[in-house]
Order: C-alpha cells, then sequence, then structure tokens
C-alpha cells in the first residue's frame, strides 16, 4: 500500500481536528508505517479505505487504535530527578504550608504513558509528607493512549523502568518477581487511570481543585494553538496557587501570560495566581 501526500494530509489533519497532536513532512515515514500496520490487520485493500474506517468507524474504535500506535510513550522512575527534588523539597512545602487544616493533595499526570511518573510522585508524598497517613492523596493519572493505561493500572515493569529508583524505595514499594518488579497494591490503588484526550474540552473540565499539574515532555508534539488551548485548561483546573510542572524544553512564555512564572530551586515553575 502506498500513502500519498494527499492521503497522508488527510489523516494527520483528522488526527490534529481530534487530538492536538500535529505530525509535519518529516514525519510521514513514521506515520506511514504504523497507518500501514493498522490497515493489514483491519484486512484493508488501500490507504483511503482504511481513511474512512479511521474517521467514520463506530465509536471511534480505529481511530484510538491508530493513535495507541502513533503515540510515543518514552519513561521510567523518578525519571529527570533534578526536577522532583525540587518539587519535593522546594515547591511541595510550600503548598502544604498554605493548607492550614485542610489535609488534602490532588494531583494531575497527564500524559502519564505507562504509570510511571504518577506512581513515582505518590512515593515522594510518602517519604516527605509529615505523617502522610494524615493526608488525603487524590492522583488522577490520564493519556490518550488506552493500551499504556492498561499496562500502568497492572504496574509490572521491565527492570530498565525502575533503575533510578533508589534502593530502599525499590524495597518499600515494589515486589520482584523473577526479572519484573510489581508496584506494591498501596500504590496502585492510589492512583487513578483516566483516558483523557487533551482537545476534549469537556474531560479536561471534569478535572478541578488541583494542588499540582504534571505534563511534561507531552506539549512538544503540538503547535501553539494546541498548546494554547492545553494551557487554558490547566489552568483552570488548578487551585489558586498551585503549581503545573513541564519538561525541560517546553515554556508557556509565548503561549499563555495567565501563569506566574518563578525559578524554585533550579526549576522553572509555573503557578496560577492566588
Amino acid at each position: 500500500m502506498i500513502l500519498s501526500d494527499e492521503v497522508f494530509d488527510k489523516f494527520i489533519k483528522l488526527i490534529y481536528k481530534r487530538t492536538g497532536l500535529y505530525y509535519e513532512n518529516n514525519k510521514k515515514y513514521f506515520v506511514q508505517k504504523r497507518i500501514e500496520k493498522r490497515a493489514e490487520l483491519m484486512e484493508m485493500e488501500n490507504l483511503n479505505e482504511y481513511f474512512r474506517l479511521v474517521k467514520f468507524g463506530v465509536d471511534s474504535f480505529e481511530f484510538y487504535k491508530l493513535i495507541n500506535d502513533l503515540t510515543v510513550n518514552e519513561t521510567y522512575f523518578f525519571r529527570d530527578f533534578p526536577q522532583l527534588r525540587n518539587f519535593a523539597e522546594d515547591v511541595l512545602p510550600i503548598v502544604t504550608k498554605d493548607k492550614g487544616n485542610s489535609k488534602k493533595i490532588k494531583i494531575w499526570c497527564a500524559a502519564c504513558a505507562t504509570g510511571e511518573e504518577p506512581y513515582t510522585l505518590f512515593i515522594i508524598l510518602q517519604e516527605m509528607l509529615d505523617k502522610p497517613e494524615e493526608w488525603e492523596i487524590q492522583i488522577i493519572a490520564s493519556d490518550i493512549n488506552t493500551e499504556v493505561l492498561q499496562s500502568a493500572k497492572r504496574g509490572i515493569y521491565e527492570s530498565r523502568a525502575i533503575k533510578d529508583v533508589p534502593p530502599e524505595y525499590l524495597e518499600k514499594y515494589f515486589t520482584k518477581r523473577k526479572e519484573k518488579y510489581l508496584v506494591n497494591l498501596n500504590v496502585r490503588k492510589s492512583v487513578t487511570f483516566k483516558r483523557i484526550n487533551l482537545m476534549d474540552e469537556y474531560e479536561m473540565n471534569n478535572i478541578d481543585g488541583c494542588d499540582f499539574i504534571f505534563c511534561r515532555n507531552c506539549l512538544i508534539y503540538f503547535d501553539d494553538e494546541s498548546r494554547r488551548n492545553v494551557l487554558a485548561s490547566f489552568y483552570e483546573s488548578l487551585n489558586p496557587g498551585g503549581f503545573m510542572f513541564l519538561g525541560h524544553s517546553e515554556s508557556v512564555g509565548r503561549i499563555s501570560s495567565a501563569y506566574k512564572v518563578k525559578r524554585i530551586g533550579d526549576t522553572i515553575t509555573y503557578s496560577r495566581p492566588k
């Protein structure tokens, strides 16, 4: 099957319209291989026929199957440790101090992939909060890829994923199963996984009251208009005084002026003003 420029253009426009993900022409080979794979599995005669299935299929089932193949999910526990250290040692105390007698923390991990980040954040809270058992901790982890969410819920990881986990945490929060590692039940049951499309305004509006939002290394796949929409939704989801963490190569500077930008420790943070 040959993916013509015309059909490629139809695919990327549909994907962009529904998800905000934008693939330029230099990504054509990457996109084509995944389209061809799905088209062959669905026994399509040509890629134009497959496009019609993706666009008009019942419940968008095939569309999201294709998105599962297109989205990249490279992550591991305690990824970008310096930023997490700043969250734990510098930013978290600011928020907890403002809580007063309120013992509730809500975190949203957007684009959580296979779950290493939300589980990492729960472990950090357990280690950093004074008397964590007295706190109500709510962690929502979302992704558009349904397959990685199922993997995240299982909480079973290869050794590569836990390579940066401190040994004492590995012993305390994981159980080794042959060559793999299972996140202990008390950690798994503390994270709620949801499929959320960051371009879906209704789904985004259903999450509010967040003290922290983590969306690291995701916005790099969006164009400015899509980034602007996502950042506006995140802003509404944050509590006044809440913080958003992005990847080091991401910035809100020229996209949104709503956030207060501040360097805390070694990390650039974005907060919703009180």
